[in-house]
């Protein structure tokens, strides 16, 4: 396939701007399918898992294509979520251009102007489409006016809208000077004479129209400047360069759900978005010479592509989706992971369509396909041509910001549980599954609580494995504040050989984050050397069940400056006791409290919550250290203890109706106030009861 004649377009907006109906009625209009999937009913060619069915979303990236006008595009219709959006990041990075849609009712919206900031760090070119032009309170001045004042983005308009809300029904161009006025739901329009009241908004949006062509090109804008018309072609080539250099943001208005105006965008896309060989070369690293090494996009270069999503189904196998950088594939080929150092097999290569996939003979540069079954190959890593090995940088996942611990319903299901996650997180990498020491929970983690529910509902789903999600128990610490001696004397005699160790140890604080300190300060032999690690020994073993509450003691520095042995009783173990009696006895004298895990978190609000948020972060002991603007939105960063912000997305969502997002990561330990650590270690004790009852 000619690499001009390809695009890689994503569809990307806020969550519920209509961007999954939006890729239906492309595929509909360019002939790709018969009928109009609809999100509503889940008859969806993109949303079609069942989980994205129930709650109406799009949670992963799905893939289809189709061919207008000779060109082939491949359409990915990204999650416009947060609890999701680490997809539409990933997914970015291989696309050539994106369909910004904003919705006319409710303009730009939080994470439109996310999804902006990452095509533009992603350096891909977007075209706007302002949608649902046909909903009551559509606004579609005030849409383009956000995009400028808060995209910070000149917008400029390539059409203009024919009516609004019920009245919508058509669209002028303003490069051919004509309207397209269609016929109810049909798709179907005719070209028409501008209307007459709108003619003078028609001329002075296209006056701005050929400006802003103009300033992409040296060249055109001193022609410009000097009076002299430019042509449709300068007007035409302006234009591209404007887009592609993200100069400024084409916008477009139409209604997907009704079928008006979606043929200009199939248009725009082949028009102005650009082929994958538009960024000329890929850097990657010889990994046999380990320098930096350039790899042309195109067809005649050697074979070399990066997997970007992984799809993991317990039947069928693992599905690798990537896009092929240079090169040519066939099926009979064996190419190199360079990033394991192992070959894989071909098979079948497959285009997507949707939940489906359809084989071909062959795919080349700039095509994005898939192949099932490898072995070796996980999402990130780099296949390419033995003879001419390259590795791309692999995608940095992004940290979770919410945990939870997992309890399995049964013994079958906690058997299968690290397997089977395990195979999700292929398809996933922001979920995080760990066993935490300390509390000895399981603990799954996502981008959201929706994240993890949904994760939870595909484990049983999909892997047949049934747990319960659970706030999971804080990990906290204990830690000394002052300085105390005592001693451990272990004496028991229980006829025969009996057992002996005594040490004196003395204990105080350590900076926190200094860890723990050993030191021998025995002389004169009080203490053979041979138990003086025994000693320590102990000391280590009883920090880790705590002193207070059961949980470890970190930051202590422990001396042990004197003891008494016995030449036939003394041992290692006998030592090792004692060194455990002294360390409890020093601690409960030596002032001890708890330390409880601060988080730093980062919270994008609407401006009108900042307030309420701002006291409910105070009501958690929250400390906000700022609030910055982003947008018409506030970013309020504060810290504030773990235990008090478990549940907080819910929580949020509440406050801002669903128009607030939040990061968070582990900071730092501090004291915990004295009526709270009461709190604590009473439910401590009483756990710890329980258990040992159990």
């Amino acid at each position: 396939m000619d690499i001009q004649q390809i695009r890689n377009v994503g569809i990307i907006a806020h969550g519920g701007a209509g961007k999954t109906t939006l890729a239906e009625v492309l595929l509909f209009d360019a002939k790709a399918t018969d009928r109009m999937g609809k999100v509503d009913d889940g008859s969806s060619n993109f949303d079609y898992d069942p989980e994205e069915i129930r709650r109406k979303i799009t949670i992963s990236t799905s893939f289809h294509h189709y061919v207008w006008d000779k060109v082939e595009v491949t359409l990915a219709d990204t999650p416009g979520y947060i609890n999701f959006e680490a997809d539409t990041r990933s997914c970015l990075k291989v696309l050539d251009g994106a369909i910004l849609v904003v919705n006319a009712v409710s303009g730009v919206e939080v994470q439109t102007e996310k999804m902006w900031s990452l095509a533009r760090a992603a350096d891909v070119p977007v075209i706007a489409f302002v949608s649902k032009m046909d909903r009551e309170r559509a606004d579609p001045a005030k849409a383009v006016e956000e995009i400028t004042d808060i995209l910070k983005v000149p917008a400029v308009a390539v059409q203009l809208p024919i009516g609004k809300e019920s009245d919508f029904r058509g669209v002028i161009d303003l490069f051919r000077m004509k309207a397209m006025m269609y016929k109810g739901d049909t798709g179907e329009f005719t070209l028409q004479e501008i209307p007459a009241d709108l003619a003078a908004e028609a001329s002075s949006a296209r006056e701005k129209l050929v400006e802003s062509c103009a300033e992409s090109d040296d060249a055109l804008i001193e022609k410009y400047l000097e009076g002299t018309a430019l042509t449709d072609e300068e007007i035409r080539v302006g234009f591209r360069a404007g887009v592609r250099a993200m100069r400024f943001l084409p916008v477009l208005y139409g209604s997907a759900l009704r079928n008006i105006a979606i043929h200009p965008v199939l248009d725009l896309v082949n028009f102005a978005l650009p082929d994958p060989s538009y960024r000329g070369e890929v850097e990657g690293t010889n990994p046999k010479k380990k320098v930096a090494e350039k790899r042309p996009i195109a067809a005649n270069a050697p074979f070399s592509a990066q997997v970007f999503k992984t799809l993991a189904d317990p039947y069928a196998g693992k599905l690798s989706i990537f896009k092929i950088f240079s090169g040519t594939l066939t099926p009979d080929m064996s190419p190199l992971n360079s990033s394991k150092d192992a070959v894989e097999r071909i098979g079948q290569i497959l285009r997507l369509e949707g939940k489906k996939q359809k084989g071909v003979g062959s795919a080349s540069a700039g095509e994005i396909v898939a192949v099932a079954k490898f072995k070796e190959t996980s999402t990130g890593d780099t296949l390419c041509d033995p003879k001419a090995p390259i590795v791309f940088e692999r995608p940095v996942p992004l940290e979770a910001v919410i945990s939870f611990a997992v309890r399995p319903k049964t013994r079958n299901d906690e058997d299968k549980l690290g397997s089977s996650l395990a195979r999700m997180i292929e398809e996933d990498p922001t979920l995080r599954f760990r066993k935490d020491p300390q509390t000895n929970e399981f603990i799954l983690a996502g981008m959201g609580e929706t994240h993890v529910e949904v994760a939870v509902e595909k484990l049983k789903r999909v892997y047949g494995v049934e747990v319960e999600l659970r706030t999971q128990k804080i990990a906290y610490l204990e830690t000394l504040k002052g300085k105390a001696e005592a001693q451990g004397k272990h004496k028991k005699q229980t006829g025969g050989r009996g057992q002996y160790g005594d040490c004196w140890i003395r204990l105080e604080p350590q900076p926190r984050g200094k860890g723990f300190e050993y030191v021998d300060g025995i002389v004169g032999g009080s203490i053979p050397r041979q138990y003086i690690p025994a000693v320590e020994k102990g000391i280590v073993e009883r920090m880790s069940k705590g002193v207070i509450a059961g949980y470890p003691v970190v930051d202590v520095k422990a001396t042990v400056f004197d003891g008494s042995f016995h030449n036939v009783d003394s041992s290692e173990m006998a030592f090792k006791i004692a060194g455990s009696l002294a360390f409890k006895k020093a601690a409960l004298a030596a002032r001890p409290v708890l330390l409880e895990p601060i988080a730093e978190m980062e919270v994008v609000i609407p401006e009108e919550n900042v307030g309420d948020i701002i006291g409910d972060l105070n009501g958690r002991r929250g400390r906000v250290q700022g609030v910055d603007a982003l947008g018409k939105s506030q970013v309020v960063r504060c810290q504030v203890p773990l235990a008090e912000v478990l549940r907080y997305s819910s929580d949020l969502r509440s406050i801002t109706s669903g128009r607030g997002q939040f990061t968070m990561k582990m900071s730092h330990y501090e004291e915990i106030p004295a009526a709270i650590a009461e709190k604590v270690i009473s439910e401590s004790k009483k756990e710890m009861g329980e258990e040992e009852e159990e």
